[in-house]
Parts: C-alpha cells; sequence; structure tokens
C-alpha cells in the first residue's frame, strides 16, 4: 500500500514538472502580454462589443500561435541559452527535454492557434498569426546572431497581434485603426528590445547574440536610438484620436506616456549606466498596457 503511494507521489511530481516544462516554453509572461494586445485590438474595431466567448478564443488562439513561436525559439537557441544564466534552466539547455519532443509541442501550439483564429473569426487572421509565427521563429530569431537588424525584423511580428486582433473583428486589412495599433505597437518595441539588451549585455555577449545598435556594444548611442523611437510615440498619440479611433481623454494618456518614455530614455542616453536602462525597460512595461486601456475604455 504504502509502495503504490509512493510510486503514485513520484508520477504526480513527474506530471507537475513536466507542465512547468511546458509552461516555460510557452513564456507565459510575454505571451499573455502578446495576447492582451490581440485582444484590444479586436475590442477596439467599430461595432465590436465584449463577448467572453470571442475573448476566450481569441486568448487561447493567441497564446498557442506565441507559444509555439516560443517554442521554436528555444529550440534554435537550445545551444546559446546554455551559456546564460537567465536561460540555462530551461528545459532543452537543462536537458529535461529533446528538442523533438519540443518541435511536436510547438508545431501543435502554432497550428492548433492558427486554425482555431481562422475557423471561429475569419482565415485572415489565421494566416496573420501564422506569418508573424514564421517571422519570430525563423527571421528573428536566427538573425540575433547575425546582425543587430534582427530587432527591426523581430518588431514587425511582435507588432502584429493588436492588428491581428482588428482583423479577427473585421474581416480586413483595410481598416486604419488596425495599422495605428500595429505602429504604436511597432515604435514601442525599440527601447524596450535595447533596454533588455543592454542590461543583459554581458549574457547575450557569451551566447554570441547581438542585440544592440553599435557595434562598440554598451555605448550612449543605445540611449539615442532609444530617445529617437519613444519620441515617435508623443506624436503618434493624436493620429487615434484624428481618426476617431479613441476620445481626448485616450489621446491625452498615450501622450502623457509617450513623454514619460521619452523621458526615461533621454536619462538613459545622458547616464548610460545599468539604472538607468533598467528605467527604460520597466517604463516600456508600464506604457504599453497603460496606452492599450486608454485607448480603449475611451474607444469612440
Amino acid at each position: 500500500m504504502l509502495r503504490e503511494e509512493s510510486i503514485k507521489a513520484k508520477w504526480h511530481m513527474l506530471l507537475l514538472a513536466r507542465i512547468r516544462d511546458y509552461a516555460q516554453l510557452l513564456k507565459p509572461n510575454l505571451s499573455i502580454m502578446v495576447v492582451f494586445s490581440s485582444v484590444v485590438g479586436y475590442l477596439m474595431a467599430p461595432g465590436i462589443s465584449f463577448s467572453w466567448k470571442e475573448v476566450i478564443i481569441l486568448f487561447l488562439g493567441g497564446l498557442l500561435v506565441t507559444g509555439g513561436a516560443n517554442t521554436i525559439n528555444q529550440i534554435i537557441e537550445r545551444h546559446s541559452d546554455a551559456f546564460m544564466k537567465r536561460t540555462m534552466n530551461r528545459p532543452m539547455p537543462d536537458g529535461r527535454m529533446s528538442h523533438i519532443e519540443a518541435w511536436v509541442f510547438a508545431i501543435v501550439c502554432g497550428a492548433t492557434g492558427s486554425l482555431l483564429l481562422g475557423y471561429f473569426f475569419n482565415p485572415l487572421a489565421g494566416f496573420l498569426s501564422l506569418i508573424s509565427l514564421l517571422l519570430y521563429a525563423f527571421a528573428y530569431t536566427p538573425m540575433k546572431k547575425i546582425h543587430p537588424i534582427a530587432v527591426l525584423i523581430g518588431a514587425i511580428p511582435g507588432a502584429l497581434p493588436p492588428l491581428i486582433g482588428w482583423v479577427a473583428a473585421t474581416g480586413s486589412l483595410e481598416g486604419v485603426g488596425g495599422w495605428v495599433l500595429f505602429l504604436i505597437q511597432f515604435f514601442w518595441q525599440f527601447p524596450h528590445f535595447w533596454a533588455i539588451a543592454w542590461v543583459g549585455f554581458d549574457d547575450y555577449a557569451k551566447a554570441g547574440i547581438r542585440m544592440l545598435p553599435s557595434r562598440e556594444g554598451k555605448t550612449r548611442f543605445t540611449g539615442l536610438q532609444c530617445m529617437f523611437y519613444s519620441l515617435v510615440l508623443i506624436p503618434m498619440a493624436v493620429i487615434p484620436r484624428a481618426i476617431g479611433l479613441t476620445g481626448n481623454i485616450g489621446m491625452w494618456v498615450c501622450m502623457a506616456c509617450g513623454i514619460l518614455y521619452f523621458v526615461a530614455s533621454f536619462v538613459f542616453y545622458l547616464r548610460n549606466d545599468f539604472k538607468s536602462a533598467k528605467r527604460v525597460m520597466f517604463s516600456s512595461f508600464i506604457y504599453l498596457p497603460i496606452v492599450l486601456l486608454a485607448l480603449l475604455f475611451d474607444k469612440m
């Protein structure tokens, strides 16, 4: 009896450990933020009201597609991840999972997510989600070791979620609103990526990953670039109001967030140190959800 209970307890622990490994492949913290922007893009579309069914399906489909892309990213980078402190304990570098098992998981997740979006919403939404996965996994990921232009490439699939949400609601790429949301998220990503790359520069260098815009590494040029892209977001805050996507409150909140993001980038440029880089990073985490929620709650 005791032996049976011991065997059951071991299987229970093994199952929980496997679930944790699969959760690590999905990168839930990153995936939830991506899917959140997709849901906001859907709800921002004209004539769309909140529905639990549509939101849950969109959330689940987006989570699966993003998880598939993140898993392929970890498959391709499994050898590099072994050199970095923050990634060496992931399932593949640590030897807890084979890359073949991870490939099966990635394909099932990506295909299921794209099919869900295509079936319950429209084929274009499903197709765009698949394009986003392919760009992230097979263009952005390998380019990280070749050239800093990887940040530009990665910003495209990174900005597609709100546009995918918009397309899921409208069935078309013609609406200006979806592209405005795409552009806001596109420009937001550059200071976000570079601040993370600056903070983790030594780890990335061990793995041969090049993310900073300067060949010399941690120079003030990174802060200067962060200033440029965050500055673009300030006048862009007017566009959603100008096209009737949101009201004055949404516009002013977006503008205020853009100014704070720019100030953090400016301080980073002046000081070029760990503390100011982390400030830009945390500012990026705050900027996007507040801006998206402000646009949504003040939807025209």
